[in-house]
């Protein structure tokens, strides 16, 4: 759950305010706790006022941040498009943080580790400057299998772990094949990592390729 906790201004800043910058920055804020809601954690959130006063009057307000699939970050611009009646767009910064529990490895860990709560150690802090691909949910790192050895100390991304029904690259697989009334297996071998419902390459005994469908941690689907 997202919880909100403003950073105020200053009484003399806020008296060089108009009424609609301030109704601005309430929309920015607005925004800003809407990008933020999928994260367990309190927001912050230091908007510098947006310099408008020379934009004509506007009666349909769009915030967004600016570039392709944006994200949230310590320091982000925010894009104020005006809809009409006379369009115009103006940009402004912001400074915040989401702070919340995540958790690092409590000790070095090997590779193919299968992870308990006793490999983990909670930590509080923002959140938002962790190394990108960070799991900061438990239910995300609990019962999954490391692809490589961990260091102490440190969050663990979603690239170092797998799902225990994954498969390997080079791991000896069962191949099925279903038709009506009856479901044949053989043996092959796995040419690339997957999860549950991926499709993969695998090598049949007799050497030739397929793409299959893969249903658990030891079972493909070829497809007839």
């Amino acid at each position: 759950m997202l919880v909100l906790q403003p950073v105020a201004h200053s009484v003399a800043q806020a008296a060089t305010q108009t009424p609609e910058e301030l109704n601005l920055q309430k929309k920015m804020l607005a925004f800003l706790e809407s990008k933020a809601a999928s994260w367990d954690g309190t927001l912050q959130a230091q908007i510098e006022p947006p310099n408008i006063k020379n934009q004509p009057k506007c009666e349909n307000v769009e915030i967004f941040i600016p570039g392709r699939g944006a994200t949230l970050r310590p320091t982000v611009t925010l894009g104020i498009r005006c809809l009409g009646p006379k369009p115009w767009v103006s940009y402004t910064q912001a400074n915040i943080r989401i702070d919340g529990n995540y958790y690092i490895t409590a000790r070095p860990i090997r590779a193919g580790t299968t992870l308990s709560m006793q490999d983990l150690e909670r930590r509080k802090g923002d959140l938002l400057r962790l190394p990108r691909g960070t799991l900061i949910d438990p239910e995300q790192l609990v019962g999954y299998i490391t692809r490589y050895r961990l260091n102490a100390r440190k969050p663990i991304k979603a690239s170092a772990i797998r799902s225990p029904l994954s498969i390997e690259r080079g791991q000896m697989v069962y191949m099925e094949v279903r038709g009506v009334g009856f479901v044949a297996r053989s043996e092959g071998k796995a040419m690339e990592d997957g999860e549950p419902g991926d499709h993969i390459q695998v090598r049949t005994a007799s050497g030739q390729i397929v793409t299959a469908t893969i249903l658990d941690a030891h079972t493909v689907l070829v497809p007839m």
